[in-house]
């Protein structure tokens, strides 16, 4: 039981302690570029997720036969590698999200979150909680892009999921399709996180947990 707390404990706080977006304010390029339409943006989030778990798993894998002069060219690699998997799978599954994605995705080799957990945490630890960390970091950032990609499609065109949801006599709030309307949401929705995990801090020092 202590061991399924402590997992679960490891895959939350990337939900919303640790949220990379929204809290650790990194990756935060295809936050903006790719949120436009709710599609684009689970595409990136799935594909996040899954890159970062993997990573976590093979860096936590090969921790102890890497020599650390070399280990952030080993963990690129791995990095690049799996990407390529990514890429190569969506080409031939969805061609037209993975042209929606560009050069989004052959970026998230370099997304900063991805190789921030393979060094702080997958280096040091076992891999099951290197895989769940990943898992949570993934899923807080899949969560993240959308949420602000179901507020911006639906305020910025009136529909969701490319279907208009709301009456044609709406007057679609163009900013927020634009990059500058991501920014303004993205910093409110920093404020809304800050507050809760304020909160939450406040709510175990009253009950007088670590």
């Amino acid at each position: 039981m202590e061991n399924k707390v402590s997992l679960w404990s490891i895959y939350k706080k990337g939900l919303i302690a640790e949220n990379p977006i929204f809290v650790l304010a990194l990756s935060l390029c295809p936050s903006l570029a790719v949120t436009g339409s709710v599609l684009t943006a689970l595409t990136m989030g799935l594909s996040v997720l899954f890159v970062i778990t993997a990573n976590n798993t093979v860096v936590s894998i090969i921790r102890k036969i890497v020599n650390p002069k070399v280990r952030v060219p080993v963990y690129i690699t791995s990095i690049a590698t799996i990407v390529t998997l990514v890429e190569l799978i969506l080409q031939a599954v969805s061609p037209t999200l993975y042209a929606a994605l560009g050069i989004y995705l052959d970026l998230v080799v370099v997304f900063a979150i991805i190789l921030a957990r393979a060094e702080t945490f997958a280096s040091k630890n076992k891999v099951i909680p290197s895989f769940f960390d990943g898992l949570g970091m993934g899923s807080g950032f899949c969560l993240a892009m959308l949420l602000i990609a179901v507020i911006r499609e639906v305020i910025g065109a009136g529909t969701l999921c490319g279907i208009r949801i709301l009456p044609s006599s709406y007057q679609p709030v163009l900013l927020m399709i634009l990059a500058p309307g991501a920014f303004i949401l993205i910093g409110f929705m920093v404020a809304i996180f800050k507050t809760i995990n304020e909160k939450a801090e406040q709510r175990r020092a009253e009950r007088g947990e670590a």
